[in-house]
């Protein structure tokens, strides 16, 4: 395997990984965002205000994008398998 092709996998490798973090890694910021912004106007710092929608925006977000990440993995899973003569150099 040549250190082109090597540095090539790795990154597609990161690509699909953060296609697939991205989603819940958004929502997240998003929320956090918003709770940020209420508890400035409120002036209420209490930390579980914080975790708790950020943790069921987490859950949401899985629910919801998981078949995407799933069948994203796995593409890009069966498309390394299937070069695995390409990167040998048998074919």
């Amino acid at each position: 395997m040549s250190p082109e092709l090597a540095v090539t996998i790795g990154q597609e490798a990161l690509k699909v990984t953060a296609m697939i973090a991205a989603p819940m890694l958004v929502s997240a910021l998003a929320m956090g965002l918003l709770v940020g912004m209420f508890q400035a106007a409120t002036q209420i710092n209490e930390m579980t205000l914080s975790f708790i929608p950020k943790l069921l925006v987490l859950v949401l977000s899985l629910g919801v994008f998981s078949s995407w990440m799933l069948s994203t993995i796995m593409d890009f899973t069966i498309r390394l398998i299937r070069s695995i003569p390409l990167i040998l150099g048998g074919g």
